[in-house]
């Protein structure tokens, strides 16, 4: 437990950690006066550096959320681009989980925890842009396909704006902060007891997630795989000769991945996406003793989103190629089954048989 005076709460038990009342809410006054106290500062890093460990971390933190929320709207708009908060998507928990970590160093705070969580959102940031960077995601005017669709379903100028400035750039820009409230449980943490201690449960989450990242790297090495041979092989009719180990012209011409960790999961990648975050809210809801408080609300929201996005990624595909329904009766969306057989398959081999079945009869009378 740090002497020092911090805007950080003092609190008696470990549920308080998580209490929004007593860890957020008395500090939030803050917001009133940091935009002044900012203009203050002016370019002086040494009244930069003492207004920013004079704010609340996680009020600091929401405050450039909600710049950035507002960026995000405006360059929406001017541009008719809606993937603003796509590119930095991968970027923002990092920083924030970062920015945790450096406030809590620069205020005296030792906290391993708060440390490695920053680690660990580093790698899982650079894994994810370089990604996105390499589908093309940061070429000048690109833009994720599924808006387009999304703005012809809603077909009206004035609701779209309305969903731009609330869903796309506010929630999704503060479900990016949300996501990494169990760090800012962990600064608190940190702030009131004695001294830290990094458990082997700590180890055991730590390493969990690092073996999540390693998943996920490997399913989207694999799609990118898939996809750099079947531009090549539409293109050539060819299966590229660095690829002839790995699929055939059928596996090209159905369109999409089947093999790998896709032959598990329809979407592991998705599901590694998720699970990190999910990891990093166990991590902090067991060490606080607390599984229902405001820090679980980013990852509900994360989940939710991960939900609705991939039902309309699978309603194109479905639509875009003649097998995916097949695969998706054989393949669960998330979690691998239990049985390979597809559900529709024997559905229809039912019906097949009974068809066969009275076909019999009638020959038999």
């Amino acid at each position: 437990m740090t002497s020092l005076s911090l805007p950080l709460p003092r609190v008696d038990s470990l549920a308080d950690y998580t209490s929004f009342k007593l860890t957020v809410q008395p500090f939030l006054e803050q917001l009133q006066w940091l935009p002044a106290s900012l203009r203050e500062a002016g370019l002086n890093l040494s009244n930069l550096k003492e207004v920013y460990l004079a704010t609340n971390p996680m009020v600091s933190a929401f405050a450039l959320c909600s710049v950035l929320a507002c960026f995000f709207f405006v360059a929406a708009e001017i541009n008719r681009n809606f993937s603003q908060v796509d590119r930095f998507w991968s970027i923002l928990p990092a920083v924030y989980n970062v920015h945790f970590a450096v406030w809590a160093r620069m205020s005296g705070i030792e906290t391993q925890t708060v440390f490695t969580i920053a680690v660990l959102s580093v790698l899982w940031s650079a894994r994810l842009t370089f990604n996105y960077w390499r589908k093309g995601g940061y070429k000048i005017g690109s833009e994720d396909y599924r808006w387009e669709i999304v703005r012809a379903q809603v077909n009206n100028t004035f609701l779209f704006t309305i969903f731009d400035f609330t869903f796309i750039a506010w929630i999704q820009s503060l479900l990016l902060l949300l996501i990494t409230a169990p760090t800012y449980a962990f600064v608190v943490a940190a702030y009131n007891q004695t001294s830290e201690v990094f458990s082997p449960a700590d180890l055991a989450f730590s390493r969990s997630t690092i073996f999540i990242l390693i998943v996920e790297f490997f399913a989207d090495q694999q799609q990118w795989d898939f996809q750099t041979a079947k531009h090549e092989y539409q293109k050539t009719a060819r299966v590229p000769e660095r690829y002839r180990d790995k699929f055939t012209p059928e596996d090209l011409e159905r369109g999409f991945v089947v093999s790998g960790l896709w032959s598990w999961s329809r979407h592991p990648n998705f599901v590694c996406e998720q699970a990190v975050w999910v990891t990093m809210f166990l991590w902090a809801a067991y060490r606080t003793g607390t599984f229902f408080s405001w820090i679980g609300i980013g990852v509900v929201g994360y989940l939710l989103i991960f939900q609705g996005s991939t039902r309309l990624t699978e309603s194109i595909s479905a639509k875009k190629y003649p097998e995916y329904s097949e695969y998706q009766a054989r393949v669960g969306r998330f979690i691998p089954r239990l049985s390979v057989e597809p559900k529709k398959v024997k559905a229809a081999a039912q019906k097949a048989a009974a068809k066969v079945e009275n076909a019999e009869d009638k020959k038999s009378k």
